[in-house]
């Protein structure tokens, strides 16, 4: 049987529409392995970075905010640019300084030059150190997993009571693996392990999702949202997608304002510029092209809006991107 396409596989599912675009794809997975003390200073700037301990306990501790402590099972998501210390203990001198494009350095400025790795992806003292977590850290953020990541706080963990993956025995074994293609499997486990800790995140009874997250439980919004995320192509308005949802224009307007904190029209805008954004750089379609699968008439009308609300064309965006 052949598979569904994609577009119906994400249909109405905003996490997934959210994620299926600009994924990892080169991302940087190590398996971390240390005896106390041990101290990594991370300056990497990197959009979003991923830390599950596996074995032991650390301290992750950003510049501003409150520290955090994981332990066995529990993971940790860092959103850039702000660096952080991870350790074994939050008053432990880090021993290393890790820099953008996975460059090492000793705190003096030193290059590292491998001295501290112990195997394939793994780093550290030795490889059965008494902490081993498993670090994945995504290069590039796009403009449309970036709506889903800026409702996400700067540090953010997820404990063992709430938390259970099936994916780190498959990681361990993965991340050692010098095979073909290799890297492109851990990309796509990096991306599981990620989807599963949103959902496990926002499934959480005091969790603060997006306006547009939690809107979706409306079924008037839900349904207007899922309509402009399906088909942003589409020449809608506001009374076309009121007449979708079963209610009047001024209806809608006013309920999807309120709950999800801009107009229908305003929003359908900033989806169809994010996905115009995302493809720009993933993507060698044309601009014509381009203009044609986010609802935009021509390539001209695209890249007037473009440069309006991002402040740069979209040849310097896609240029930018390279």
């Amino acid at each position: 049987m052949d598979a569904p396409p994609r577009s119906n596989v994400t249909r109405g599912d905003p996490l997934a529409v959210l994620l299926e675009g600009p994924r990892a794809r080169g991302a940087f997975m190590i398996r971390v392995c240390f005896d106390p003390p041990w101290a990594v200073r991370i300056e990497d700037r990197a959009p979003l970075t991923v830390m599950l301990v596996v074995r032991g306990d650390a301290w992750i501790v950003p510049g501003t905010g409150e520290r955090l402590r994981l332990r066995e099972g529990e993971l940790a998501i860092a959103r850039g640019p702000d660096p952080y210390l991870c350790a074994d203990d939050p008053g432990t001198a880090p021993q290393a300084l890790i820099l953008p494009g996975a460059r090492c350095h000793y705190p003096d400025g030193r290059p590292l030059n491998g001295s501290m790795d112990i195997g394939v992806r793994s780093w550290g003292d030795r490889p059965d150190g008494s902490t081993v977590m498993l670090i994945g850290t995504y290069p590039v953020e796009g403009e449309i997993n970036g709506r889903l990541l800026d409702a996400l706080p700067p540090l953010l963990s997820l404990t063992s009571g709430r938390w259970r993956s099936a994916l780190t025995p498959v990681l361990m074994d993965e991340v050692v693996r010098d095979e073909p293609g290799q890297e492109v499997v851990l990309d796509r486990l990096l991306d599981l392990l990620v989807i599963a800790a949103l959902r496990a995140w926002f499934a959480r009874p005091e969790a603060e999702p997006p306006a547009w997250y939690a809107a979706l439980a409306d079924p008037v919004v839900g349904r207007v949202l899922r309509l402009v995320q399906d088909d942003p192509a589409h020449a809608w308005t506001v009374a076309s997608l009121a007449a979708k949802a079963g209610v009047s224009r001024a209806a809608l307007a006013r309920r999807f304002t309120d709950l999800v904190g801009e107009p229908p029209m305003t929003y359908l805008t900033g989806w169809r510029l994010a996905l115009a954004a995302d493809r720009l750089r993933d993507t060698d379609d044309t601009l014509d092209a381009i203009a044609r699968q986010v609802g935009y008439g021509s390539a001209f009308a695209l890249s007037s809006a473009f440069k309006r609300v991002y402040g740069v064309s979209p040849r310097q965006h896609r240029s930018r991107g390279a």
